[in-house]
C-alpha cells in the first residue's frame, strides 16, 4: 500500500461545509496539455493486467450511505452520466450500474441492479440482468408501478440495444426487448433513456450509431450520429424510430463522441443536450412529447465541424453535463469546463487541471465562440462567465493557506477538475448540483482524489449557497468518488448513487491503479444539511426591496420585494417622529417576487419611511405622500 498523505481531516460530519474560497492551479499546471483517446465501449486490455478472482466483500458505511453493488469494471461513463437511480413516492428506490468482476476481459459484464424496498437494499448483485454481455445502462420508472432499464450490447457480441423491464418494480420476472438502429447501422452504443407522459408510459431514447473508431461507419455524414426514438407501449411499437433530428445533421456535427449527451423528461417536456470540447454544446427541447423540437446552441465552438487542423487553445465545455426540467418546464444545465488544443492538426488534447463548473438556464444568454468565453479564471479579460451566477463550482482551499495543495496528477477521465455534474430541481424549484472535484490534501502519494461536492440555489439559479463536501467524512479520506447521478424525484432528501474506489482513476483505461473492487454507493442527503450557506444569506438585501412606485403618490403605491428564502414578511410606515402610522403583515411568504401595496389615502401629505422586515433582515427606504 502506498504511503497515504493527508494534511487536514474534517472530523465528525458526513457533510462538511466551506466558504466559497477559490483556489486555482498555478498557470504552468493548468497549461499542461494531455492527449485524449477515443471513448471506450468495452475494455482496454493492458499487458500488465492479470485475471483477478471475483470474490468480493462490502460493508455499510454511515447511516445515510450504503453499498448497493460492487464492480471491478470501473468506467461508468466516458463523460456525462445517464439516469441511473430513481426514488419512488412510496419510499422505494431502484438503481443500476455497469457490473463486471473478472478483469481484464469482463466477459460477464452487464447491468447490475438493486432495489430498496423502503427498509433495506437487496443482496448485492452477483450477475447481470441480461443474458448477453452489455454495458452502459440507464434506468427510469415505467408505467403505473414498473421499472425499465436500457443498455447496449457489447462490441463483438450482438448489435443494437436491449431493454429490461417489468410492470411491478422490485419484484417479478424481467422481460427483455432488443431494438436496433437503421438498416446497415443496426449497432448503436452508449444509449440514454428517459420516460415521460402520463404515468411515465412514454419512452424517449437517444443512442449514437457506432463510430468508425469503434468498428462502425459514417451515418449520413456523421461519425456517430445521435438518433431519437419514441415508444408509448413499452417498445412494442415505435411511432418515431431512429430519427436524425433537424439541428443534429451533418450541417451541425461532423462527429459525436460516446456519452457526450443525456436526456430528461417531465410530462410532455423532453430535453437533451449534446456536445463536448470539439462540437457545439446544444440543447434540443420538445414541449409536446417529442413531436417537435427546438434547438439552442448554449456554447458555440470556435472550430465548428472540426475533424482536423491546427487550433489555438480554447476554453470549452468538457462534455460532462446534466440537465433538469423545473416545474415550469424550463431547462437548467450544469456542465464541466476545460480547455482544448490540436497542435498537430489531428490529435486532440485536454487540460487536466483546468477547473470550473458552469450553469445555464433558458432565461440566460448563450455563450459565444470566443476562445475565452468559458474561461473560468479571475484574470481572464474576455470571459463570459460570472462567478456565483454562471460559474458555480470550483476547487476549495481546504487548509485555508491560499494555495491549491495538490500533486497535479489525476485520473484519466478527460474532464476538468470540477466536473461529472448531476443536477436536479425539486417541486419547490430549488436547484441542487453535485459534482466530482479534485480535493486538495487528499491523495495516495501518486494521484489526487476526487470528492463529491455540491451547492444549492433556492431561487432558480440567481445565487447559490455554500459549498458542501458530501464525502468529507473520515470514512472517505482514501476514496475516489466519481460518476454521481441524482434521482430526479425527491422528498426532504436527495437520493443518488456514485462509484467509490480506493485508488484514483480507471483501471480499464490503463490508469495507474490495478483492477480492484469498486463500490456502487447509495447516498441519502438531507436537503437541509445540503443547503448550508443558504440560511446565512439575508432574506432580503437593499437591492431586493424596490423603491415604491409611484413616488411621490397620493393614492396607492407598490413595493416589490424579492425574498431570497421563505420568511415572515411585513412592512411598517413611520412618520418623521418615528411613529408607526401604517402596517402590512403578509405573514409567512414564499421565496421569490412579492408585491406589497401601501394605501396613501390613510396618510397626510409629507415625508415617510417604509421598513420592510423579512425574518431577521430589515431594509428601510423613503417615500413622499402628496
Amino acid at each position: 500500500m502506498l504511503f497515504r498523505s493527508l494534511f487536514s481531516l474534517i472530523l465528525g460530519f458526513a457533510i462538511s461545509s466551506f466558504a466559497q474560497t477559490r483556489v486555482a492551479a498555478p498557470k504552468h499546471l493548468r497549461n499542461k496539455a494531455v492527449p485524449m483517446a477515443k471513448a471506450i465501449t468495452g475494455t482496454t486490455n493492458y499487458d500488465n493486467l492479470n485475471a483477478i478472482p471475483a470474490n468480493h466483500k462490502s460493508a455499510m458505511l454511515t447511516p445515510e450511505e450504503a453499498v448497493m453493488g460492487t464492480t471491478w469494471y470501473d468506467l461508468q461513463s466516458n463523460t456525462s452520466m445517464q439516469n441511473r437511480i430513481h426514488y419512488y413516492d412510496d419510499g422505494t428506490i431502484g438503481g443500476v450500474f455497469t457490473f463486471g468482476l473478472s478483469a481484464p476481459s469482463y466477459t460477464e459484464r452487464g447491468t447490475g441492479y438493486n432495489y430498496f424496498d423502503g427498509t433495506s437494499w437487496g443482496p448485492l448483485p452477483t450477475e447481470r440482468l441480461e443474458g448477453d454481455r452489455t454495458g452502459w445502462p440507464a434506468y427510469a420508472p415505467w408505467g403505473e408501478n414498473g421499472e425499465i432499464s436500457l443498455a447496449h450490447f457489447s462490441e463483438g457480441t450482438y448489435d443494437g440495444l436491449v431493454y429490461s423491464m417489468r410492470p411491478e418494480k422490485g419484484t417479478g420476472d424481467w422481460t427483455f426487448l432488443e431494438v436496433f438502429g437503421p438498416t446497415g447501422w443496426e449497432g448503436m452504443l452508449w444509449p440514454r433513456m428517459a420516460t415521460g407522459g402520463v404515468d411515465n408510459t412514454v419512452i424517449h431514447q437517444i443512442p449514437i450509431t457506432r463510430p468508425v473508431g469503434n468498428g462502425g461507419t459514417i451515418y449520413e455524414g456523421i461519425d456517430g450520429a445521435i438518433l431519437y426514438s419514441r415508444s408509448s407501449d413499452g417498445g412494442a411499437t415505435w411511432d418515431i424510430e431512429n430519427e436524425l433530428l433537424d439541428g443534429l445533421t451533418s450541417d451541425d456535427f461532423a462527429a459525436i463522441s460516446g456519452d457526450t449527451y443525456e436526456i430528461q423528461a417531465r410530462g410532455d417536456v423532453v430535453a437533451f443536450t449534446v456536445g463536448d470540447a470539439w462540437t457545439d454544446f446544444v440543447l434540443m427541447k420538445s414541449t409536446n412529447g417529442g413531436d417537435d423540437w427546438e434547438k439552442t446552441v448554449i456554447w458555440e465552438n470556435p472550430y465548428p465541424l472540426w475533424t482536423s487542423g491546427v487550433t489555438d487553445t480554447f476554453y470549452c465545455a468538457d462534455g460532462a453535463k446534466h440537465l433538469a426540467i423545473d416545474m415550469n418546464g424550463k431547462v437548467h444545465v450544469a456542465f464541466g469546463i476545460n480547455r482544448a488544443l490540436s497542435d498537430d492538426g489531428t490529435a486532440q488534447s485536454w487540460f487536466p487541471l483546468v477547473d470550473g463548473l458552469g450553469y445555464w438556464n433558458e432565461d440566460r444568454p448563450t455563450f459565444s465562440n470566443d476562445v475565452d468565453a468559458l474561461n473560468p479564471y479571475d484574470d481572464a479579460p474576455y470571459t463570459e462567465l460570472v462567478e456565483d451566477y454562471s460559474l458555480v463550482g470550483w476547487a476549495q482551499d481546504i487548509n485555508g493557506n491560499g494555495e491549491w495543495d495538490i500533486l497535479g496528477e489525476v485520473g484519466l477521465y478527460y474532464v476538468g477538475t470540477s466536473s461529472q455534474p448531476t443536477i436536479m430541481i425539486d417541486d419547490n424549484n430549488q436547484i441542487f448540483i453535485i459534482w466530482a472535484g479534485i480535493t486538495e490534501t487528499f491523495n495516495n502519494g501518486l494521484q489526487d482524489y476526487r470528492h463529491l461536492w455540491g451547492r444549492s440555489s433556492p431561487n432558480g439559479g440567481d445565487w447559490w449557497g455554500g459549498f458542501v463536501d458530501l464525502t468529507g467524512d473520515l470514512v472517505h479520506i482514501f476514496d475516489e468518488c466519481v460518476f454521481p447521478n441524482v434521482s430526479q424525484n425527491s422528498d426532504d432528501y436527495l437520493y443518488l448513487n456514485y462509484q467509490l474506489d480506493n485508488e484514483p482513476g480507471l483501471s480499464v483505461r490503463g490508469d495507474e491503479d490495478p483492477p480492484g473492487e469498486n463500490k456502487i454507493q447509495f447516498m441519502k442527503v438531507s436537503k437541509e444539511e445540503f443547503s448550508v450557506g443558504i440560511e446565512d444569506k439575508p432574506a432580503i438585501r437593499d437591492i431586493d426591496v424596490a423603491q415604491n412606485q409611484p413616488n411621490p403618490f397620493n393614492g396607492t403605491s407598490t413595493v416589490y420585494v424579492n425574498l431570497n428564502k421563505e420568511s415572515n414578511l411585513s412592512l411598517d410606515v413611520t412618520n418623521m417622529m418615528g411613529q408607526v402610522v401604517y402596517s402590512i403583515n403578509a405573514g409567512q411568504t414564499s421565496a421569490g417576487l412579492n408585491k406589497l401595496e401601501i394605501d396613501g389615502s390613510q396618510l397626510s401629505s409629507g415625508v415617510y419611511f417604509y421598513t420592510v422586515t423579512a425574518g431577521k433582515s430589515v431594509v428601510t427606504k423613503k417615500m413622499i405622500v402628496e
